[in-house]
């Protein structure tokens, strides 16, 4: 398949029935498909804290803040999707405030706990005691931690609305590699590119994985309670490593043979969370595409 030819800024999340775009300046744009056709797109426009304030946009600093920005800024288009197609099904509210804080949250400590601090604990009831290494007890608590998040991958991706989803992940990196290969933004430009994409969220939690193994390699093997409390409190310094690592990775990828190979795993993980999408999904990711882009390149692109 097909893939971009240079390196962008641009990114998006597939959210319910639709798909959100970033732009590098805090650009955002959520198109959804309503249930009688149309395409509905919510614009914002929001400077990211990194430019903001300066020292936010300092190396590992800006991945921990980008991780926590993409957490809540997601929850929240999801909450716009899921209420614009509860508003055409059933007349859903939308989350209150404090219920979306809740909800980022809970997602936190679900996915931290799930696999990041789960793994540890099972390997407790291991029997290791042949196993001496602290480096090798850490590389098999990481290949517990990328089992767990492959079963989880594979267990929701049964699900029809998740399913569903997965195409729109797919529109998403199509359209972007169109962009990027400076096509025109047509359906039949976009249907030829690949769902998979360097610069992945699915790739940033691979990398996470992989780096956590590492990282947590260097402070040995203690006991239960200290392993816990070191992987909670050093998971903003491995997603900050690893937002550079995945930087680095989206810049090079098709350049150097090192990089392709390191980022193979993490594409092969996209197999998992994307689908084919069908061509009206690919016409609401180009819709929201269109919507992050300066007037001047929509222009170009169509």
């Amino acid at each position: 398949m097909a893939t971009g030819k240079k390196y962008t800024a641009y990114g998006g999340q597939a959210v319910i029935e639709g798909v959100m775009m970033k732009g590098p300046e805090g650009q955002m744009a959520v198109a959804c498909r309503r249930s009688n056709g149309e395409i509905v797109v919510k614009y914002e426009n929001r400077l990211p804290l990194t430019k903001k304030y300066a020292f936010l946009g300092l190396p590992i600093l800006r991945g921990v803040v980008a991780f926590l920005d993409s957490l809540v800024g997601g929850v929240k288009v999801l909450n716009y999707s899921a209420e614009l197609y509860g508003e055409a099904a059933d007349g859903e509210e939308s989350l209150k405030d404090w219920q979306m804080f809740l909800a980022v949250i809970l997602a936190l400590f679900m996915g931290v706990g799930l696999f990041m601090v789960l793994p540890t604990v099972v390997l407790r009831f291991l029997p290791l005691q042949q196993l001496q290494s602290s480096l090798l007890r850490n590389l098999l608590e990481g290949c517990i931690r990328i089992l767990f998040f492959f079963a989880y991958v594979t267990a929701v991706s049964y699900v029809d609305d998740i399913r569903r989803v997965f195409q729109y992940h797919g529109a998403e990196h199509k359209t972007i590699y169109c962009y990027e290969a400076k096509e025109p933004l047509t359906v039949a430009n976009v249907r030829k590119y690949s769902t998979l994409h360097p610069r992945c969220g699915t790739n940033f939690l691979f990398i996470v994985m992989v780096v956590a193994s590492l990282f947590f390699s260097l402070f040995g093997w203690p006991n239960l309670f200290i392993r816990v409390l070191s992987r909670l409190l050093l998971m903003p310094l491995v997603a900050g490593i690893s937002y550079e690592v995945l930087r680095y990775m989206g810049k090079h990828a098709g350049e150097n043979k090192i990089v392709d190979f390191f980022t193979k795993p993490g594409l092969w993980l996209q197999k998992l969370t994307t689908r084919e999408p069908d061509d009206s999904q690919i016409e609401v990711a180009i819709r929201a595409l269109q919507g992050v882009l300066p007037p001047e390149e929509v222009s170009n692109h169509v």
